[in-house]
């Protein structure tokens, strides 16, 4: 069942909880700096007309925060490779960073930066894992795509907010 015959099982559970635990902690803690600008200063900004309704993000992310832990312990357990799980982490912190630098901090022009870096570390986590599990790969693809559209967003939404 597993890739590596000679990982135990346990290890193997604990691995998958782990990549759990960080996906999911990361999404908390970027709920806790969403919250309180979600109700007055989010809505204030201008916002380009494809924005997404507000309750789409909860579920998209929620689709999304699985499927890149289950990416990342894919190909943490084939153990081929200290490069994609390296960059696995900087990606979620990235990711992480990005709702402190938007809401907490109401700083969309350095949620941008944050942003862009983001999509080059999830394409590059992508791309150190294919040689090593091509289904962990194409599972980040998704959030790839969003990520990228996050970014477009955050782009669209600083140039239609310049700083006062």
């Amino acid at each position: 069942m597993t890739a590596n015959a000679h990982v135990p099982r346990t290890r193997d559970a604990l691995g998958l909880c782990a990549f759990l635990l960080l996906a999911f902690g990361v999404l908390v803690l970027g709920g806790m700096a969403a919250a309180p600008a979600i109700g007055v200063w989010y809505p204030a900004l201008r916002k380009p007309p494809w924005t997404p309704p507000g309750w789409v993000f909860g579920p998209v992310w929620a689709l999304l925060y699985p499927t890149m832990a289950l990416a990342g312990w894919l190909a943490w357990r084939q153990g081929r490779s200290r490069r994609g799980p390296l960059l696995y982490l900087v990606q979620l912190a990235l990711n992480a960073a990005w709702p402190w630098l938007f809401f907490a901090e109401r700083r969309p022009e350095l949620a941008l930066v944050d942003a862009l870096a983001l999509v080059v570390a999830v394409l590059a986590t992508a791309v150190a894992f294919w040689p090593v599990h091509r289904t962990a790969a194409l599972l980040l693809l998704p959030y790839l795509g969003w990520v990228a559209f996050a970014a477009a967003l955050t782009g669209a939404i600083v140039r239609l907010n310049p700083a006062r």
